[in-house]
């Protein structure tokens, strides 16, 4: 979850299309949607999904993914929040 600071939602915005561009193409991803939160403006939400899990290891190491995460830090209100999630079956 990223929750923009004012006047920087755009930004965020168009940073987080470029990484979800990005990162569709690594090795491995089978989703990477990044979602407005419609009652909450200038907060995103990005679901990922992954063939393994070193996968995902190895598109945390890519360098789209490592110059996001540094340059997105100025943009953002609260620092950003992972929540790992596994289907119920």
């Amino acid at each position: 979850m990223f929750t923009a600071k004012a006047g920087h939602e755009a930004t965020l915005h168009e940073a987080l299309l470029g990484l979800q561009s990005l990162s569709r193409k690594d090795t491995g991803c089978l989703e990477y949607t990044v979602f407005s939160d419609d009652q909450r403006p200038g907060t995103f939400v990005l679901i990922e999904g992954w063939v393994r899990h070193t996968d995902l290891e190895a598109h945390n190491e890519e360098v789209h993914v490592k110059e996001f995460v540094n340059g997105v830090q100025p943009l953002l209100a609260v620092p950003f929040s992972v929540t790992p999630l596994t289907p119920l079956v």
